[in-house]
């Protein structure tokens, strides 16, 4: 049986004041689409509707992608945007072996500080990844997904901040992705769809789109 998910395309409203609240922190904005998917999902319900979004900015709009198991865009706020949701098993079917795509991820590009030996037990901070060490990251954790990249070019995307009502102030680095590949391993790349790559996913991270690539 194939994997499944839907998609929404949201077009954002850039005069609703929810729309400019999420903008602005990303913890709102995760609130926001938490929104679309079942309620009572448990103690992970990002996790448990395999929720993953995106924002994807040009100079003249805004667009968020989110994408979970089911969705329902009924449940945004009035005026937050136009909304169009689609069914992604036609792309799940269509992956095989060999298979060129183009693709366009955000990530969080992180390593984990080793500490001396007296530490044990202990985690080091998360350390951000740039340049050639973040373009290194996202080809390892491409490859464990099944793809093959031959083309891989970075933007940096803005640094994502958020905060909880009895959290401090979070920030995350963030790095989009856009290239070609070819595909490895269809059942690992079907899973890094569902699943996204890399941390930061409550924050606009991890989420990968895929399309053939142009035979042209």
């Amino acid at each position: 049986m194939s994997p499944s998910a839907a998609l929404a395309r949201i077009r954002l409203n850039p005069h609703s004041r929810a729309v400019q609240r999420d903008l602005r922190n990303a913890t709102d904005m995760h609130r926001t689409l938490m929104r679309l998917v079942p309620d009572g999902l448990g103690g992970s319900p990002r996790q448990a509707a395999g929720l993953l979004y995106r924002l994807d900015v040009t100079d003249t709009f805004s667009t968020l992608l989110v994408q979970a198991a089911t969705l329902d865009p009924t449940r945004l706020p009035d005026d937050y945007g136009h909304t169009d949701v689609k069914d992604l098993t036609p792309v799940f079917n269509a992956l095989q072996k060999g298979l060129a795509v183009r693709y366009r991820i955000v990530v969080n590009p992180v390593k984990t500080e080793r500490l001396p030996l007296e530490n044990k037990g202990r985690r080091g901070k998360r350390i951000a990844l740039t340049g050639p060490d973040a373009d290194q990251w996202w080809a390892r954790r491409a490859h464990e997904a099944g793809l093959h990249l031959t083309t891989a070019l970075p933007t940096l995307v803005a640094a994502v901040h958020g905060s909880g009502e009895s959290a401090a102030a979070v920030r995350h680095h963030l790095v989009r992705y856009d290239g070609t590949a070819t595909v490895t391993d269809p059942d690992a790349l079907a899973e890094a769809v569902l699943v996204g790559i890399g941390r930061a996913k409550s924050y606009g991270a991890g989420l990968l789109s895929l399309a053939p690539a142009s035979t042209t």
